[in-house]
C-alpha cells in the first residue's frame, strides 16, 4: 500500500517507552497518577481512547519529513520497498536481455555488460541509419 507524504501508518514505532505512553495522559508519569487511576497503570482517559489515536496524536507535532522518516523505518515499509525494487531490477535486466538478443556480435552468445550492450546498440543504430541513407 502506498501512502501520501501527509499520511501516517498506525503501526509506527512509538517515540517513547511503553511506560511513558501509558502514563503520559495521566499527568506526565507521576507515581501518584497510577494510584489515582485505580492502581492498574492506566488512567480513564487512555483506556477510552482507541489505540491508533494515541499514535496519531503523538505524530501531529512532527514535521512532514520526520513523519516520513519514521514511516520508512518500519519493517513493513522496508519489506514492501525491497519487493518493489526487486521487481524493478528484474524488469530492467529483462529489457537488457531483449536488447542484447537484437544486437549482432561474434560469437552470438558472448556475455556483454550493460554498458557494452548500450554502446553496441548505439553503434548498430548508427550503422543501420548509414545503410538506409546509402
Amino acid at each position: 500500500m502506498m501512502l501520501n507524504s501527509d499520511q501516517t501508518e498506525i503501526d509506527l514505532p512509538p517515540t517513547h517507552s511503553e511506560s511513558e505512553s501509558v502514563f503520559s495522559d495521566c499527568g506526565g508519569g507521576r507515581a501518584g497518577s497510577v494510584e489515582d487511576a485505580g492502581g492498574v497503570g492506566l488512567c480513564a482517559q487512555s483506556r477510552t481512547a482507541e489505540p491508533g489515536e494515541a499514535v496519531k496524536k503523538d505524530l501531529q507535532h512532527l514535521s512532514r519529513e520526520e513523519r516520513r522518516r519514521r514511516r520508512r523505518a518500519t519493517a513493513k515499509y522496508r519489506t514492501a520497498h525491497a519487493t518493489r525494487e526487486r521487481i524493478r531490477v528484474e524488469a530492467f535486466n529483462m529489457a537488457f536481455a531483449e536488447l542484447r538478443k537484437l544486437l549482432p556480435t561474434l560469437p552470438p552468445d558472448k556475455k556483454l555488460s550493460k554498458i557494452e550492450i548500450l554502446r553496441l546498440a548505439i553503434c548498430y543504430i548508427s550503422y543501420l541509419n548509414h545503410v538506409l541513407d546509402v
